[in-house]
């Protein structure tokens, strides 16, 4: 199992926040569902199960087909994603502003020691 994003990490460990956060750190690029099931590590049914909600709600947007198989990408035009871009980026400012400070910490405390 993979390391949780910030995104899961904050949003939790739903299944549609999995898929949702796949497809967030795989964007610009288009999947099959059993792709999106392999790399958000769901199941065939949990996929099934949020599928709907996630299509209805424009998360996802059809790019191409292969005989039956369609493959889909993250829908960069629909607000809602839009905002849980913003969020990821906000999220990974956070992180690395964190770090810079325990960075600057540590040399602080090098320096007066």
């Amino acid at each position: 199992m993979k390391d949780r994003s910030l995104l899961v990490q904050l949003a939790g460990d739903m299944p549609v926040f999995k898929i949702i956060d796949f497809l967030v750190e795989n964007k610009g690029l288009d999947f099959s569902k059993k792709q999106i099931i392999d790399g958000a590590d769901i199941s065939k049914a949990t996929l099934f199960n949020y599928w709907q909600e996630v299509e209805k709600a424009g998360i996802v947007t059809p790019t191409r087909r292969f005989g039956k198989t369609v493959l889909f990408t993250l829908n960069n035009k629909n607000p809602v994603v839009k905002k849980i871009l913003e969020l990821e980026t906000e999220l990974i400012r956070r992180v690395l502003l964190q770090e810079k400070q325990s960075i600057l910490s540590k040399r602080e405390i090098l320096v007066t020691a």
